[in-house]
């Protein structure tokens, strides 16, 4: 296939102009464009990487399972420092991990504030004009859940991430948005951009408690754990609003209570992250779920340069 006929599906997939996918692959709106129009090729570095995230975001991505130890092995190194320790142990560290993890998270789920409009609410108590009240109320809520995440694990290392955490994050989360905050959902919900089936509303609290119990007797390595949690945990759909979120701080809860930095999973990858999840779930094949989680911790080691 022609880089052009790929960059056109890579356009579709992520909804994106040609000069939004010119800044996310770094060149310029003249270069991409006349890439598309088969007036110049890229070269051969530019062009893997455009193969690569054709293959990720059409879901044909094969990640060997030595590209993905590897990865492993360099996080568990960079892990040395307890995660969780050093960002309470700096002010900077740890303000912009509140803003990274809000501004994404929020994001992903089609948040229309800008990264400096939610520093703004979560540090100034500032109000933005011609946002939406919710959009801003989103913002301050996951700040206080993840105050409230760092202070439960740096409490007693012992603290379980279990079934009461779940609901005491979606009840901070949803604190002056949804009325029935931390109850699971009484009706039938269909995920709209996959095939997947979500557990019937009546086996939620058993089908919770089984994850829980799996999850704890499971003895693979904890990002492994993690990837797998994440997907069953969607298929389950517990609430009717915002699973998504509360993955996200649960998964991060389960990195940082065995000394290994966040996910940070960025707002730009998220038709990436939906395809991963998705073939996960499907396929039961994890790998590329795995890899993908791999690459978004790397993302938060950037975040602070280490």
């Amino acid at each position: 296939m022609k880089i052009s006929e790929k960059l056109k599906i890579i356009l579709k997939i992520l909804g994106y102009s040609q000069e939004k996918l010119a800044h996310t692959i770094w060149v310029s709106f003249p270069t991409i464009n006349s890439w598309i129009n088969e007036k110049s090729i890229p070269h051969k570095k530019t062009a893997k990487k455009i193969d690569e995230l054709y293959l990720e975001l059409t879901g044909q991505n094969i990640i060997p399972d030595s590209e993905i130890k590897s990865k492993k092995k360099l996080i568990i190194q960079k892990s040395k420092i307890n995660a969780l320790d050093f960002i309470l142990s700096r002010k900077d560290i740890y303000d912009q991990f509140l803003l990274s993890l809000t501004y994404n998270t929020n994001n992903i789920e089609w948040s229309t504030l800008t990264e400096n409009e939610t520093a703004l609410i979560l540090f100034q108590n500032k109000t933005i004009k011609n946002k939406t009240l919710i959009e801003q109320l989103e913002a301050k809520n996951h700040q206080s859940a993840l105050i409230f995440l760092f202070n439960y694990l740096k409490k007693n290392e012992n603290n379980p991430i279990n079934e009461e955490l779940v609901l005491k994050l979606h009840s901070i989360l949803m604190n002056w948005i949804l009325e029935n905050a931390w109850i699971y959902r009484n009706h039938s919900v269909r995920i709209l951009w996959t095939n997947i089936i979500t557990a019937n509303f009546l086996k939620i609290p058993i089908l919770i408690k089984e994850l829980f119990i799996e999850f704890y007797k499971n003895n693979d390595d904890i990002i492994k754990k993690s990837t797998v949690f994440h997907s069953n945990f969607e298929k389950i759909h517990p609430f009717s609003d915002w699973n998504w979120r509360i993955w996200r701080l649960l998964m991060n809860a389960i990195l940082l209570k065995n000394s290994i930095f966040p996910a940070l999973i960025k707002q730009e990858k998220k038709h990436i992250y939906y395809k991963v999840l998705s073939h996960a779930q499907e396929k039961k094949d994890f790998s590329l779920l795995e890899n993908f989680i791999c690459d978004s911790i790397f993302d938060s080691f950037e975040l602070i340069k280490i």
